[in-house]
């Protein structure tokens, strides 16, 4: 099978398509004929090791020193199962999927083997493939934050999202919204359109005014970007208020239940697919670019298979 293969840290240029075994699903897994995958701000990352300090220093003993131990990246995808193990009993072949793979990696391949009890689950049926792969990553991180500051327990909460035209950033909007907070967005000029796009009517333009100098306060402020500290942030948050930001060594855990919680979300339409750009895996590198230059809204899709999809 063809997969792409971060030869070694560096510029988007490292990352090379080449043929590779074919994985064969264990008893307890099911081989996933990937149909689609996404490239997030956590593959530049890891492809370019774009940490500092302590951070790139961790990360090479948790990844690799010079290269990827695990050398095909991506860590979502949308797909149909085409093999099942013989214990598999939640899935058959044919069944249209979508799932995450965390620090496993392996997205950026034509098929995958993954554990029945992993985070994999069925599509969203008003979903097609790119559709479903685009919520992953931005949603799933959206979740964890807002659960770890009870957004959802809280009784229309004010919460500031910084980075709000980003994969997670929208989902956060989007999600935060469902869940009654009162949101205002942290976005450029050219994105207002977008956030207003999805029901925000408060927004602070970044590239006109400071908004750390705005007389407002958050019950909830979530950095979706990770360019801001708490201490910059401190005086716009409420008492008892919660900061977090993407940026920290927090990691946002992973779980099963995220993944239905975006699936019935999108089912009853109140998570939106937001797609920027579309390329196939042998534009890779050019995908690697344009996610690098910053200037992306939303999602950019890898389409894996050029057969034709929903």
């Amino acid at each position: 099978m063809k997969a792409v293969i971060c030869t070694k840290y560096g510029p988007p240029e490292v990352l090379k398509i080449q043929e590779v075994p074919k994985p064969v699903p264990k008893d307890d897994e099911v081989l996933v004929r990937i149909m689609a995958t996404a490239v997030n701000s956590g593959d530049v990352r890891v492809r370019g090791l774009a940490m500092e300090g302590l951070m790139k220093l961790f990360m090479r003993f948790a990844l690799g020193f010079s290269k990827p131990r695990k050398p095909i990246l991506g860590t979502v995808y949308s797909g149909i199962i085409d093999t099942v193990g013989k214990d598999v009993s939640r899935f058959k072949v044919g069944d249209k999927v979508f799932g995450m793979t965390g620090f496993n990696f392996g997205t950026y391949a034509e098929y995958i083997s993954i554990k029945e009890k992993d985070n994999i689950s069925l599509m969203p049926k008003n979903a097609n493939f790119e559709q479903a792969v685009s919520i992953i990553f931005g949603g799933q991180t959206a979740l964890y934050f807002l659960e770890k500051a009870k957004i959802p327990e809280k009784k229309n909460p004010s919460v500031l999202i910084i980075g709000g035209t980003g994969s997670v950033g929208l989902s956060a909007i989007q999600i935060a919204q469902y869940h009654g907070a009162d949101v205002t967005a942290v976005c450029s000029s050219k994105g207002k359109e977008l956030v207003e796009s999805l029901g925000v009517s408060s927004y602070i333009l970044y590239d006109q005014e400071d908004f750390t100098k705005k007389n407002f306060q958050y019950d909830f402020i979530f950095d979706a970007i990770g360019k801001t500290t708490k201490k910059q942030c401190k005086p716009l948050l409420k008492k008892g208020g919660t900061y977090k930001t993407v940026g920290d060594f927090e990691y946002a855990a992973e779980s099963l239940e995220q993944l239905v919680s975006l699936k019935e979300l999108y089912e009853k339409r109140n998570l939106k697919a937001v797609i920027d750009k579309t390329f196939t895996m042998e534009e890779v590198v050019e995908a690697h670019h344009y996610v690098d230059s910053g200037r992306k809204k939303g999602n950019v899709i890898l389409v894996v298979s050029k057969e034709k999809h929903l």
